[in-house]
């Protein structure tokens, strides 16, 4: 029997992209240090009650997408300044469900 290593630990990588916050000075940037908090996953084996509970865990981050982006548009269209309004709604729903996802995952894997 092969024992295979999950396959959400690679997203750790990601949060090497908040290094370009000090480079560009741009705060936006500092956000993608806390996928370093993935890296935390290295040593699971992937079984089967990891893959349900990683689906479980997109699937709320996945409805709560579902939820905030026709809320957002619908805001933007009449704020009038609407591609400043949904950039921002961009940063803050893919934010927000990849913290969601991480409270979700860290819920069902305890």
């Amino acid at each position: 029997m092969q024992r295979r290593r999950n396959g959400l630990w690679p997203l750790g990588f990601l949060g090497l992209l908040g290094l370009l916050g000090f480079i560009t000075e741009n705060t936006g940037f500092y956000g993608f240090f806390g996928f370093f908090g993935f890296f935390a996953y290295m040593g699971l084996l992937a079984d089967e009650r990891l893959k349900e509970n990683i689906n479980a865990a997109a699937k709320n981050a996945f409805l709560f997408t579902l939820v905030l982006y026709p809320l957002a548009t619908v805001y933007a269209a009449l704020n009038g300044n609407f591609q400043s309004v949904y950039a921002f709604a961009f940063a803050i729903n893919f934010g927000v469900s990849m913290f969601i996802f991480g409270l979700s995952i860290a819920y069902y894997e305890r």
